[in-house]
């Protein structure tokens, strides 16, 4: 079993509403283990969209990374995600952001996540949740990063996960 640390992102219609399905749907997939406080971000890349609802899971799963990405892509979809441009708004997004302590370098797969350092939204939940994690690329402790990433975030709500 393999730990792996997943974020959700929503920025369109009942944003709690595409996370919470989305958990549930990754349930029948992976076990979970942990559930980050919600928080609203703004939005990174294309700022003229509505702000995001971000979040990031911890849990176990015996899927290869391909398998895994192949798994969230299908979830995604049937959450409702509609594709538009990169960056674009979206009604759930799900990235992989570890997988164990892999480096994954593929054309269609980055793990760790290129941009897990930079994007609050991806390193505050992470040591919320986690905060021994270390970079498997720097075997830096993730709250290392905390001085050049500041937060922005803005808590909205807390999730509980039930088996």
């Amino acid at each position: 079993m393999k730990t792996v640390f997943l974020a959700l992102g929503s920025n369109i219609g009942n944003r709690t509403l595409f996370i919470l399905k989305a958990i549930e749907e990754l349930k029948n997939h992976i076990k979970i283990l942990k559930v980050s406080t919600v928080y609203e971000s703004e939005p990174w890349g294309v700022k003229k969209q509505p702000p995001f609802l971000n979040c990031v899971i911890e849990g176990k799963t015996t899927m290869l990374p391909e398998e895994l990405l192949k798994i969230v892509k299908q979830i995604e979809k049937k959450v409702g995600r509609i594709d538009r441009f990169r960056w674009g708004p979206r009604e759930i997004d799900i990235d992989i952001l570890l997988y164990g302590n892999s480096i994954i370098d593929l054309p269609h797969l980055k793990v760790p996540h290129p941009f897990l350092v930079e994007r609050d939204f991806f390193l505050y939940p992470l040591i919320e949740i986690n905060h021994n994690l270390k970079h498997p690329a720097t075997g830096k402790n993730l709250s290392e990063y905390t001085s050049t990433t500041p937060n922005t975030l803005k808590p909205s709500c807390c999730i509980i996960s039930r088996p």
